[in-house]
């Protein structure tokens, strides 16, 4: 997921009506289209779905029916079922999501009814392998495992007669009904654009200790095994659709309607969009030693001038994720370019993403460039490698922040920060301010505040809702940087290629990925993950003193003649230079000190950075310039650069005179702007 700020609510515009009709049900003896792993399989395929649904603009609903065959792949006998509802997030503000969102955001509670969005099931039928089916809606009940929040309608659970034991299989039959919400989370409805992600009833992970399956909480996202997915959409005739998986057949219904059909498999879950005002283009992604895809871009009209520039960014991420960690193993993938104001921008699901752009996209701008690369890199690490995005979402959004970085570092030169204005509509492109890894864009700034808001080994749900983003993202990619320039950048490829090949469609826990750089570095970094991932301390280094003077005293003898004597080692002339560094936060991390005399000389020390300070004496024929500690900012966590330096002769009025008038100029031009529109 790509974090945006929250938009202006726009105008809900009506669509096209569809008379409300109920599916046709399907047969209760069709099986899924997998029961058991064929042999060439990639996952498990242990949950799978064939869905029928029915989209009704007019009224903003969806009518649908499923059915799951679901295989216990854990160690213990299911006696319960769990489902997640998504939808009821958005059914009311007393739901978990709402009362977590309702922290930082105030203006949710206030949308209008009509904006809110629920789903209801109808029927729920429990259909054992080689038994009678039967009715337990009326068992079923909602749980809220995680907070006890009795007004929470996001996980269903469902009593079972007779448990599903390892290795057994069972077929669940439901058929529901929901309300499109005005986008929530990455779901939703502007006018006549729909995306529909979180969608249909979902069954939980068992995991061998019991259920996983969270309630919906705001700063988190999902969680889900894999399966086949054999999915019939109907929507009016003449509406664009774009979906998880591949087209296999279409057809035209009597009423004016189009059933797509779309099957996916190896995948954890199924999103799709569809509108009548989508702009349809095709590429191919073709690279020497990787697997040809074919690319689909579903793009508004405003941005028609755009293609080329979202089939660009896939290529680059495609060959770049592909040769740095793995092949992509998908032959397809749909690009969405989401409607303005619509909330859904940024976001990941098997096979397609969604992607973000402006009407005014300058070229050295990585916009719509860096959400492209930055989705699509999640098909690696949420898509194939899929951890619990409840617990460890930085196992994901982290690892792929890092690696999208990557990417954009090695390819777009330059790449200018930017800011938007105008309710988000016209870009400014701060050409002092180019970006790099170092900098991670917005990541430093937002990250020292909140940098030790929460412990990361705390499940990411239970993090503090503003900071979840500063944690999971940013420190975990700024780490992966820090372990980068500690053990050079190849090595970190490996280890992250071999992370990938080792656990794809395996669901790995943070264990899982320590002992992959343990492994493939031949170091142990127990002493690092304890700082950045078990605990939530500090880093902080700075130069507390720097001294350079003549290395002489003057003195009076007994006989009252005037002489000099060396105060230190060398010779009358030299300079004795003492520099006293300090570690400031609590965090532990080993850094040098560089010295830079005025004759251009260079001295290092190596510092373990376990003490409070250290005291560095050299005596030199030249005086000291500056002193630096953590020259190369290897330490990319440190809280403070502006205290990582001391000069002998500060420079601190031209700076100032540089900044006063580049900033000057910035705003003269912000009010020339404003006049204009004024």
């Amino acid at each position: 997921m790509f974090v945006r700020p929250a938009v202006v609510m726009a105008l809900l515009i009506g669509g096209t009506a569809l008379p409300a009709q109920q599916p046709a049900p399907r047969a209760v003896a069709e099986p899924a289209r997998a029961v058991d792993a064929p042999s060439n399989a990639r996952s498990p395929r242990n949950a799978s779905y064939a869905i029928s649904v029915r989209l009704d603009p007019g009224s903003r609903t969806l009518t649908g029916d499923e059915l799951l065959t679901w295989r216990n792949t854990s160690r213990i006998p299911a006696a319960t079922l769990r489902f997640h509802l998504y939808y009821n997030a958005w059914r009311n503000t007393r739901s978990t999501w709402m009362r977590e969102r309702h922290a930082r955001d105030l203006t949710l509670a206030r949308r209008p009814e009509r904006d809110w969005g629920w789903i209801d099931l109808t029927s729920l039928r429990v259909i054992p392998r080689g038994g009678t089916p039967l009715d337990m809606i009326a068992r079923a009940r909602f749980i809220a495992p995680d907070d006890g929040n009795a007004d929470d309608r996001t996980v269903l659970e469902v009593p079972l007669d007779r448990p599903v034991g390892p290795g057994e299989t069972v077929n669940v039959q439901i058929a529901w009904s929901s309300r499109v919400p005005r986008a929530f989370a990455r779901t939703g409805v502007i006018g006549n654009f729909y995306f529909i992600a979180q969608w249909f009833p979902k069954i939980g992970v068992l995991e061998d200790d019991g259920w996983n399956a969270h309630q919906f909480h705001s700063a988190t996202e999902f969680f889900a095994d894999f399966g086949s997915y054999d999915v019939r959409l109907t929507v009016p005739r003449g509406w664009i659709v774009g979906a998880s998986g591949i087209e296999r057949d279409r057809r035209d219904e009597p009423d004016g309607t189009t059933t797509h059909h779309y099957v996916a498999d190896d995948v954890h879950d199924f999103a799709w969009t569809t509108s009548p005002d989508l702009l349809e283009r095709h590429a191919k992604f073709e690279q020497a030693g990787l697997p040809a895809v074919d690319m689909r871009l579903l793009l508004q009209p405003e941005h028609a001038g755009q293609a080329d520039r979202h089939f660009d960014a896939a290529r680059t991420a495609l060959k770049s994720y592909g040769g740095w960690y793995g092949a992509y193993p998908y032959g397809n993938l749909t690009i969405v370019d989401p409607a303005w104001q619509s909330a859904v921008g940024g976001m990941e699901y098997p096979t397609l993403i969604t992607a973000g752009s402006r009407w005014l996209a300058p070229r050295d701008v990585t916009v719509p460039e860096g959400v492209v690369i930055h989705e699509i890199g999640h098909q690696w690490w949420y898509g194939i490698v899929a951890t619990n995005e409840f617990e460890h979402a930085w196992m994901d959004e982290g690892i792929n922040t890092y690696a999208t970085a990557r990417v954009i570092e090695q390819t777009f030169e330059p790449n200018y920060y930017t800011k938007q204005y105008f309710g988000d509509f016209i870009p400014w492109r701060f050409r002092d301010f180019p970006l790099n890894r170092a900098v991670e864009g917005d990541r430093m700034p937002t990250y020292r505040p909140d940098a030790t808001a929460d412990i990361p080994s705390k499940p990411t749900w239970q993090y503090w809702p503003t900071s979840a983003g500063v944690i999971t993202y940013n420190k975990t990619a700024l780490w992966l940087h820090t372990l980068e320039r500690m053990v050079g950048a190849p090595v970190l490829q490996r280890v992250l290629s071999t992370y990938f090949s080792r656990w794809a469609f395996k669901h790995p826990k943070p264990e899982d990925f320590f002992a992959v750089v343990s492994e493939v570095t031949g170091r142990d970094f127990t002493w690092f993950f304890d700082q950045v991932y078990r605990g939530s301390g500090a880093f902080d280094y700075g130069v507390q003193m720097l001294r350079s003077e003549p290395n002489v005293a003057r003195g009076y003898f007994g006989d009252g003649q005037k002489r000099t004597f060396s105060t230190a080692e060398g010779r009358p002339g030299d300079y004795v230079t003492t520099v006293v560094v300090r570690r400031i936060g609590d965090g532990i991390f080993p850094v040098d000190v560089r010295l830079v005399l005025e004759n251009k000389e260079e001295i290092r020390w190596h510092w373990d950075g376990r003490d409070r300070w250290k005291s560095f004496e050299v005596v030199k024929p030249a005086r000291a310039a500056y002193v630096q500690v953590d020259p190369d900012h290897v330490l990319l966590l440190d809280l403070n650069y502006t205290n990582n330096s001391a000069s002998t002769t500060p420079k601190a009025a031209a700076a100032a005179r540089k900044w006063s008038l580049t900033w000057l100029v910035w705003l003269q031009d912000h009010l020339l702007t404003y006049g204009f529109f004024v």
